[in-house]
Formats: structure tokens, sequence, C-alpha cells
């Protein structure tokens, strides 16, 4: 399979963007990131039955943390991303780490 003249492969992939939990008054205890990431994936599974497809990415800050989360869930890390320049000012550092999983 060619790549682009640059030697990069493009795949289309839905993003999970913006994943995470409400920690005031307690309620980060009513679902733990791994089932809440779990949903956000059945969600996938059941729209790529219909467009096809079978991976998903999501992005993050370059924080072990992070990384191990998803990486403990099954993603790869594939890439990393500049930041935008609306992005700066709410994130630290000066990239988001890409982590890609294949769906089965």
């Amino acid at each position: 399979m060619p790549g682009a003249p640059n030697g990069n492969f493009v795949i289309m992939a839905p993003l999970i963007a913006q994943l995470g939990k409400n920690y005031s008054n307690g309620y980060e205890k009513l679902i733990s990131g791994d089932e809440l990431l779990k949903m956000a994936l059945d969600k996938i599974r059941l729209a790529q039955k219909i467009i096809g497809g079978k991976v998903v990415y999501v992005e993050c800050e370059d924080i072990n943390f992070l990384k191990d989360f998803y990486q403990d869930n099954g993603f790869i890390i594939f890439g990393k991303r500049k930041l935008d320049k609306d992005e700066r000012t709410e994130m630290c550092g000066t990239h988001l780490v890409q982590l890609l999983k294949y769906l089965d």
C-alpha cells in the first residue's frame, strides 16, 4: 500500500475527544475511567457497523498517567500533534500524544 509523497499514511478514524470525569462532590466515584472509555468505544463500534472502519484514536497531553491509562486500555502511541494556537493556553507542553486502537 503506497504512502503519501512525504511517506506518511492517512487513516480515517473517529477521534474520542474530551473524555473526562467530574471530580467535584465525589462524582468521580460514580464511574471509573475504564468504564467511561468502554462506553465511548461501544458507541464507536455501533457507528462503525453502519459506516465501516476498525480503528479509533485519542489525543492526550504528554503526561505519563494519561498515556499509561490509554495504553492499559489497548491503545498504542503512533504520533504527536503540535498544539493549535487556541489549545496552548489550556494545556501543558507543546504537543498532544496520539494513540490508536484497533476495534475487533
